[in-house]
């Protein structure tokens, strides 16, 4: 009996959240869908969270991923940009922690090396790379949702290691793993 499972992953944003899905069947990837959640229209903050968690619950209701893989955020120099940045990817996380989903966290420089080899890879080589693993006819004109999907098969190709990122399978296992986050 073939074993299957769906991934999720997640290029989290204010302005453009990226996604992707695959299916895993047995060892095999196989492409379902990348698309992006456009929030540059709107200009409340705490609506665009609110998008972002809705659409997220709406792609677990949808295609009921096992996993959740994410990019976590990189450390630039603007404080505020981070702290959007943080506050998307939290509220991602927690739409699929609110469904019992683990969700596994990796830095950027992680993906681009799981897809190219090449840590310091740019956003075209990452989806490039994507169109000849997954086949992909034609690759989008923005290239978050690219990311998203990134995210996912980078989550493939570390399944089963031990130092996959941060793997969180609910709230109770995200408090345990980030003790020094609480005060």
């Amino acid at each position: 009996m073939a074993q299957e499972r769906i991934i999720l992953g997640i290029d989290p944003g204010t302005t453009i959240m990226g996604f992707g899905l695959i299916r895993v069947v047995n060892k095999n990837m196989q492409f379902i869908q990348l698309n992006e959640l456009q929030l540059s229209k709107y200009d409340d903050h705490y609506l665009k969270l609110k998008l972002i968690f809705e659409r997220t619950i709406e792609l677990i209701d949808t295609h009921h991923p096992g996993e959740i893989a994410i990019e976590a955020p990189f450390f630039g120099k603007n404080v505020q940009s981070m702290l959007k940045l943080g506050r998307a990817q939290g509220v991602a996380m927690a739409a699929g922690l609110s469904r019992q989903i683990p969700v596994t966290e990796y830095e950027p420089k992680k993906i681009k090396m799981a897809i190219t080899g090449n840590g310091n890879a740019s956003k075209e080589q990452v989806a490039k790379m994507l169109q000849q693993l997954l086949g992909l006819k034609e690759l989008p004109k923005n290239l978050d949702s690219t990311d998203g999907l990134a995210a996912a098969v980078c989550h493939f190709f570390n399944s089963g290691k031990t130092l996959a990122g941060k793997s969180y399978s609910g709230w109770d296992a995200f408090v345990k793993q980030n003790q020094n986050r609480i005060k």
